[in-house]
């Protein structure tokens, strides 16, 4: 039997203005889909993701949505004008006593239902907005990066939540390892063209390759047949102009599809310079700490990072990776302990803040204003690795245009931002590189080339990321910071810190290219075991049990009133629909009763243990 889509596109087209985003794009999402959503920056996922949700309404084509089908879009910036607090926010579409889902997400996604919308930073809100939708549990789930502004240990609660969901559900992610888990079918935005294949995103960069390397193959062999139909048509067509019109006008076309085929956009033209080396040893700390007021951050922390390695620091939001940095890098002082720098060191820093870009300035002026690559005299030129460079060149080497480059960067996508202040820091020589999240709002392919060029960069590399993946790739040593002052030096990327740590078994793989040996004076974590974690009720858990009887009863009353309208034996042949559907809603409505009833007992004997 045919399953009824969840959502159906036909023929698409959509313009803003200019040339064409969509062209008649057709596509359909099924029941229990589990697709990821990709393309490079600008390509068009967010607005074709808006167009499935109804927000965005396109030119020509339709949009099928099968009646009772419930469709939920995460918002990039919600609109939370009268809600007072996030929880507010979250719950606005939720029955009467369903808070608790989204004080559970709100636990998972680490944000305070309680914080008022005023004082709530964008990240926070983004958060509610995501536990919102997750809350609701429609029957298909728009996601436009929902691991923005998300910890390591937030996505890993995202990522089961969605593994267990019957709900379908579309994702735009850069993150690798999120996408690789959860996805077994991939749309490709390429070109305003959208293919589909049936495998999820593991298997898209093999596809894509292949299907450039065809499309490579045909335009060489139309280039090869213009060239030789145009020899032809020099060399012959005097002496046979009337019977080789046909053949002349066959040229004209191959000529106007040449001239249509829209050019893939390469990659961004990034380079690093290391410059000078700097000396064997870069930074040592010894027995440093840190606490602001009764917070403690760090707690007697030592390490010595030699040239070449590449330091990963990992841990949740809030635990002070950016603060170790900066006590590394002699911008904040120890409490107690000394930190010493090696010689020669040049230091370039990668703000996950964007603080160094003026929203206000436009692009131009946001490189040539910058004092390190202000060329005297010269108010279109920008000194670029110790060299003159045309502004506009230079902003083309990171995929920008030239209408742009006159644009405020206030207009700019978090991908572009992302591009404007590499562009900067890639601008001078460095041996230092301290990246502070630069992989948030990066497309794959850039991600790649900065793997790459990070790889090959002969300086030291200081790193703080919550992509498991491009960890992987880059890191050499990982700085695990655990909460209560602890921080933990592991050998490799993440997964080799998490198999250290006995969380998943240990790879038999060998270290891969660019993977350096390291050699660290941090002291070995404390080896006595860890003490065993009470069985407290969590501040959720505590809500559940107390909103669990309302939820009980309102079960029964509604279970009763289906048994009286049942108790009528006429109603199978009065009204067989009524009874089909009272029967099924019974069916459900038990169910649910048996699993809050069960929820209630485990939880009232955990209360029990822990008081």
């Amino acid at each position: 039997m045919a399953r009824i889509p969840l959502l159906q596109l036909s023929d698409i087209s959509l313009t803003f203005g200019g040339d064409p985003i969509f062209d008649k794009v057709s596509l359909v999402v099924q029941p229990g889909d589990r697709v990821a959503l990709v393309g490079r920056n600008g390509s068009g996922k967010s607005t074709l993701m808006k167009v499935m949700a109804g927000l965005v309404e396109a030119d020509s084509g339709d949009r099928v949505i099968p009646p009772g089908t419930s469709v939920g879009y995460m918002e990039q910036h919600p609109d939370m004008s009268g809600f007072s607090t996030l929880g507010e926010f979250a719950s606005s579409a939720l029955e009467p006593g369903e808070m608790y889902r989204v004080e559970m997400a709100a636990e998972g996604l680490k944000f305070d239902p309680a914080m008022p919308v005023a004082t709530a930073s964008g990240g926070e809100r983004r958060r509610a907005a995501l536990a919102k939708l997750m809350a609701e549990a429609p029957d298909l789930m728009l996601l436009d990066e929902p691991t923005n502004h998300l910890d390591i240990e937030a996505i890993a609660w995202l990522e089961a939540e969605l593994k267990q969901t019957r709900a379908g559900f579309v994702l735009i992610s850069h993150d690798r390892a999120f996408l690789r888990e959860l996805t077994r079918a991939t749309l490709w935005i390429d070109r305003g063209i959208v293919r589909r294949q049936e495998k999820g995103f593991g298997d898209f960069e093999a596809w894509r390759d292949k299907v450039w390397d065809e499309e490579d193959q045909a335009r060489h062999k139309l280039n090869r047949k213009i060239k030789a139909e145009a020899r032809w048509a020099v060399e012959g067509i005097s002496a046979r102009r009337k019977r080789n019109q046909g053949r002349v006008r066959a040229l004209q076309d191959m000529r106007a599809e040449r001239a249509a085929q829209i050019r893939r956009q390469g990659t961004a033209a990034m380079a690093l310079d290391a410059g000078p080396k700097s000396g064997k040893k870069v930074i040592e700390a010894k027995g440093i700490s840190k606490a602001y007021g009764d917070n403690l951050i760090l707690r007697d922390f030592s390490i010595r990072i030699q040239r070449g390695e590449r330091v990963a620091f990992v841990g949740p939001n809030g635990v002070g990776k950016t603060t170790l940095l900066k006590l590394l890098m002699k911008e904040v002082e120890p409490d107690q302990g000394t930190v010493q720098h090696g010689t020669n060191l040049i230091p370039a820093v990668f703000d996950q803040s964007r603080a160094k870009l003026d929203p206000e300035m436009t692009l131009w002026d946001s490189l040539t204003g910058d004092k390190d690559m202000r060329v005297s005299g010269q108010a279109d030129q920008v000194m670029v690795r110790g060299q003159p460079r045309h502004v506009v060149g230079y902003l083309k080497d990171f995929l920008f245009d030239e209408r742009q480059a006159r644009a405020p960067v206030k207009s700019l996508s978090g991908g572009e931002k992302a591009r404007l202040l590499l562009a900067k820091l890639m601008a001078r020589e460095s041996n230092l590189l301290v990246l502070d999240e630069p992989t948030n709002d990066l497309d794959i392919e850039t991600l790649d080339l900065l793997q790459e060029l990070l790889d090959d960069f002969d300086g030291t590399v200081l790193l703080v990321s919550h992509d498991r993946d491009f960890l992987d790739r880059v890191a050499t040593t990982t700085i695990a910071m655990e909460g209560d002052g602890r921080a933990t030096v592991y050998a490799g990327g993440w997964s080799d810190y998490r198999a250290q740590r006995g969380d998943v078994p240990e790879r038999a793989s060998l270290p891969g290219p660019g993977k350096k040996q390291v050699k660290s004076d941090a002291k070995e974590a404390d080896a006595k075991p860890r003490k065993p974690v009470r069985p407290g009720l969590s501040f959720t858990e505590k809500h559940r049990l107390e909103a669990l009887p309302e939820e009980i009863g309102k079960l029964e009353a509604e279970i009763s009133k289906l048994e009286e309208l049942m108790a009528d034996p006429d109603l199978f042949t009065r009204e067989p629909v009524k009874f089909r559907k009272a029967s099924e809603a019974l069916s459900t409505r038990q169910a649910a009763l048996q699993q809050a009833e069960d929820e209630w007992l485990m939880l009232a004997e955990k209360a029990e243990t822990d008081g």
